[in-house]
């Protein structure tokens, strides 16, 4: 009920008001800022330039003449990559039971290469028995270079655990047995 009230006084001499509100005198427009004039187009180049550009030049036409460009077939590079022999592969030393992240699993390795299993495992050996699990032995074992397996063993620690003791006496510690 009150909606119908509201809406008739909304409404009443709506003609006469909006008669009035277009007859009335609009406000200026602020003046727009002055913009830079624009730049003058550029002389077009002279004529000796042209007749430059356009000139015959003997001394790089015979350095041109010199350039000789060889391309080879795409299939045929690949045809003859395939008669190239296949890097010597030896047979896994370790794998994990099960197919790890679904991946398939593999049956034998490029010599000099190493699985994330045969890894962990001979990583493994080397810290907890390093009299046995030497890199000599490391690297006969597993077909590796005896520099790239020192090196692995010195700078790839993957199962060190440091305890860092804590600042003040009352603080929470991790037991360490």
């Amino acid at each position: 009920m009150g909606a119908r009230v509201v809406r008739m006084f909304r409404n009443f001499n709506l003609e006469n008001r909006v008669h009035r509100e277009i007859s009335r005198e609009k406000p200026l427009p602020a003046p727009r800022h002055a913009a830079a004039p624009r730049p003058p187009p550029p002389p077009p180049p002279p004529l000796k330039v042209t007749e430059t550009v356009n000139q015959k030049n003997d001394p790089l036409l015979a350095l041109l003449r010199t350039v000789y460009v060889q391309s080879t077939d795409p299939a045929a590079a690949a045809e003859a990559s395939k008669d190239v022999p296949v890097a010597e592969r030896r047979p896994l030393k370790f794998s994990l039971p099960v197919a790890p992240y679904g991946m398939v699993e593999l049956t034998d390795v490029p010599k000099g290469k190493l699985t994330i299993a045969e890894a962990l495992k001979a990583l493994g050996g080397h810290q907890q028995q390093p009299q046995t699990w030497t890199p000599e032995k490391i690297a006969q074992d597993y077909s590796l270079d005896l520099k790239d397996t020192k090196d692995l063993l010195e700078f790839f620690i993957p199962f060190e655990v440091k305890i860092i003791p804590p600042k003040t006496e009352n603080a929470k510690q991790i037991n360490s047995s």
